[in-house]
């Protein structure tokens, strides 16, 4: 995997004795350690083209294979060439998105684009299909069986069975594609804004924001479109003046320039969609996903907005009742109102002051927090890990279990100019039994600093957790016999379960009381923790049907044709479910990041809601801090990877099939 195993990859007289393993081992070399010491574009370039011809090179070959198709020697070649795609694919999105120029992030980005063009031709190859479809997996095991299955079907849903002109079309529509939705994130990337305002608007701010924000030469206070900004500013800041131009100049960021590239890329799938006989992409996507089928998605979205709009009508409510008291003669919330309302809704309702517990979150005690966490439950260790990274401010850490390292991993999370604006994770290396351990890498954009600067709001701990749920999936499911199973490889719409599910221990006092600690070093008390558990439920159900917009957005982009105006479109589909609707300014659909990496999906993040809620009601029953448990899911879930369909993962796990009746129980608790 990198260095160390990005660099320590397996001695030779090792590999001998193993061929299977240094078969696997051979692609990791290939791959190569990470470029971490921020190398200039060109050497950037020139490793992406070591990738395109080591991959050209194997694709031809497996074309070319003549003889018996064979597991152990047509499969595992496949197997081989589809890791080295995406090892390339997450290293040169990683360079997409944390370089500090955008020479070298444009160099990540093209090569993203030449990788997946290759993925494209390899799944219209009627060669490789072929050898792949003859081979006898008859007496294969489970897991071997269910990824040749799949493999298969990817291959048939890609449009292998078309023709050599209509093979070919396809491969033209995917290259414009991922040209097209490259682009896209680009422009978010660079749709960053500056905002000058006033000292005195800043009233209501948490000291430390306004110490970290003094006025320049002119007086005036710059704030960014940056999430650690953008957040804070949206609600604490008492001006509602201030409040309504961020949110406009936020909900506007790479609009116009981004309508295009969506009207294009809703076009290119629909044109793809129809080529493979489907009605719309939507279809096509869905086919292998849990909910395989549009009706399938709308069903969830109905019934969870069913369950979920008493909840919202209830949070409307107060929110509105309080709005009232502060505000005489208002009749209804605004949409930039929400976030400036929610603290001073727990606050009347539940005694509860958010900005009291963010005194309890810096970065580095969260961080330390969440590291801990994870040894207590899963019984690691989480150590320093000694290798280059691009950016002073990033951390490197390696896992180890039994004296073995069993992953590796790095957090960049703190906003620069230019980089990735939200928070991902980003699998960059499989593992490989006996040789090398995975690797990752958590981006995100969280505040920086000590208890005077930067400190965390209770929802950025949330976060930060989530996306290391990821990490802990890429990590303990990163070693398997087949590559295409290895880390987050389920279903998509299951990725995002076991991320929501840890979410609960941010709530959880013996947890929070191991990190959570003020300036003074006073552990944040039971009684705060206690109340922020009574508040937790309120807002849950309008912000669940907020969700249950963007899904509904996602999901009839892909199904229906192409609106003349996105944006009304946009906020059309988001009032179906929401109860406050976007202002006109809002033209949101062009730094929705989703419709491009998640195209008509979305609904995974309420899907793998209800998923999540089912499994955590085990550790409900047991106690969070229960090891056997932890250990059970790690091995029925976590470490299992893509082996096992995702129904069984849960199955295996909680003993019987999903329901909603959890997460029904869950949004009804605010009454």
């Amino acid at each position: 995997m990198k260095r160390t195993l990005a660099g320590g990859l397996l001695a030779a007289t090792t590999l001998a004795a193993s061929p299977a393993l240094a078969a696997k081992t051979e692609v990791l070399e290939t791959a190569g350690p990470i470029l971490a010491e921020a190398p200039d574009a060109q050497t950037l370039n020139a490793k992406c083209a070591v990738y395109l011809d080591e991959i050209r090179k194997r694709q031809n070959a497996l074309a070319g294979e003549t003889g018996k198709a064979t597991i152990d020697g047509t499969l595992a070649r496949f197997d081989a060439i589809t890791a080295l795609i995406a090892a390339g694919s997450g290293e040169f999105e990683l360079y997409h998105q944390v370089m500090a120029d955008e020479e070298r992030r444009e160099a990540g980005s093209s090569c993203t684009v030449e990788l997946s063009k290759l993925a494209s031709k390899l799944s219209l190859s009627r060669p490789i299909y072929d050898r792949l479809k003859a081979i006898d997996a008859s007496g294969a095991d489970a897991e071997t069986a269910l990824y040749l299955k799949k493999t298969l079907g990817d291959f048939e849903r890609s449009g292998v069975s078309l023709d050599e002109e209509g093979r070919a079309k396809v491969q033209q529509i995917n290259e414009r594609i991922s040209e097209v939705g490259t682009q896209f994130e680009t422009n978010i990337a660079n749709g960053r804004e500056v905002l000058k305002v006033k000292p005195e608007e800043l009233a209501g701010l948490p000291k430390d924001f306004i110490a970290a924000h003094q006025p320049g030469e002119d007086g005036l206070v710059e704030i960014s479109t940056d999430y650690t900004d953008y957040k804070p500013v949206m609600s604490y800041a008492e001006s509602d003046d201030l409040r309504r131009r961020f949110s406009e100049v936020y909900n506007r960021r790479a609009y116009p320039e981004n309508d295009p590239l969506l009207k294009e890329l809703f076009s290119l799938r629909q044109e793809l969609a129809e080529m493979l006989g489907r009605e719309n992409y939507a279809a096509l996507v869905l086919e292998d996903k849990m909910l395989n089928t549009p009706a399938k998605v709308q069903a969830l979205i109905s019934e969870m907005a069913e369950a979920a709009r008493p909840a919202a009508q209830r949070d409307y409510a107060k929110n509105l009742a309080v709005l009232q008291e502060l505000k005489p003669g208002a009749t209804d919330v605004k949409y930039w109102q929400t976030g400036w309302l929610s603290p001073k809704v727990k606050q009347k309702y539940y005694d509860y002051d958010p900005q009291e517990a963010r005194r309890y979150f810096a970065y580095d005690n969260v961080r330390d927090g969440i590291l801990r966490l994870t040894e207590d439950l899963f019984g690691v260790e989480i150590r320093p890990w000694d290798t280059p990274v691009w950016d002073p401010e990033v951390e490197t850490y390696e896992m180890v279990e039994d004296g073995k390292v069993i992953g590796r991993f790095y957090f960049d999370s703190h906003p620069r100019p230019g980089k990735y604006s939200h928070a991902n994770m980003i699998p960059l290396r499989p593992g490989v039994d006996g040789a090398a351990a995975p690797l990752g890498a958590l981006v995100m954009n969280l505040p920086k600093g000590d208890h005077t600067t930067g400190l965390m709001e209770h929802s950025d701990v949330e976060t930060f957790l989530h996306e290391f749920g990821h990490m802990l999936h890429a990590m303990f499911g990163g070693t398997h016999r087949w590559f295409g199973q290895s880390g987050v490889a389920t279903e998509w719409d299951f990725v995002e379960a076991p991320s929501q599910m840890l979410e609960n221990w941010v709530y959880d006092y013996d947890t929070l009381a191991k990190f959570a600690v003020d300036e003074d070093g006073n552990t944040i008390p039971r009684e705060l923790v206690e109340k922020m558990n009574k508040a937790r439920y309120f807002n849950l159900g309008l912000g669940d049907m907020v969700q249950l917009g963007y899904s509904n957005i996602s999901l009839q982009f892909h199904k229906n044709p192409v609106p003349d105006d996105l944006g009304a479109a946009t906020r059309k589909w988001y009032a179906d479910y929401a109860l406050i609707e976007m202002p006109d300014y809002v033209q949101m659909q062009d730094a929705f990041g989703h419709l491009n990496g998640y195209s008509a999906i979305y609904y995974t993040y309420r899907w793998s809601k209800v998923i999540a809620d089912d499994l955590f009601t085990r550790f409900a029953s047991a106690g969070l801090r229960d090891t056997a448990t932890a250990r059970a899911y790690r091995d029925a879930v976590l470490s299992q990877g893509g082996a096992k369909p995702a129904a069984i993962l849960v199955h295996d796990f909680l003993g019987r099939d999903v329901t909603l009746d959890a997460y029904k129980a869950e949004i009804a608790k605010d009454k």
